[in-house]
């Protein structure tokens, strides 16, 4: 279970991962917004809201975001947050 600290930590979406998976579905951002809300509801019983905004600047920017925006966006996408963490580039070895 993720503790308050690790939902606020941010993290880097990976932006072509999400439209790929929405696309998929057939989904514009403003259908995968209210797949998210409704996720979230059947889950814990509460309402979340994440704009289509904001997922336009994931897929566009791989904007940074928390941890728990990402969860709730996976949990949106049926699918496991890491799949949707975009992984930092290979460090530049300098001799």
């Amino acid at each position: 279970m993720s503790t308050d600290s690790d939902d606020a930590r941010l993290v880097r979406p990976d932006g072509l991962a999400v439209r790929s998976l929405r696309h998929a579905r057939g989904w514009s951002p403003r259908d995968l917004a209210t797949a998210i809300t409704d996720a979230h509801l059947t889950a814990t019983g509460l309402s979340i809201r994440v704009a289509p905004r904001v997922l336009n600047a994931i897929e566009e920017r791989n904007a940074l975001v928390s941890f728990e925006t990402l969860r709730v966006i996976a949990a949106g996408l049926d699918c496991n947050p890491v799949e949707l963490v975009l992984e930092d580039p290979p460090a530049t070895i300098r001799h």
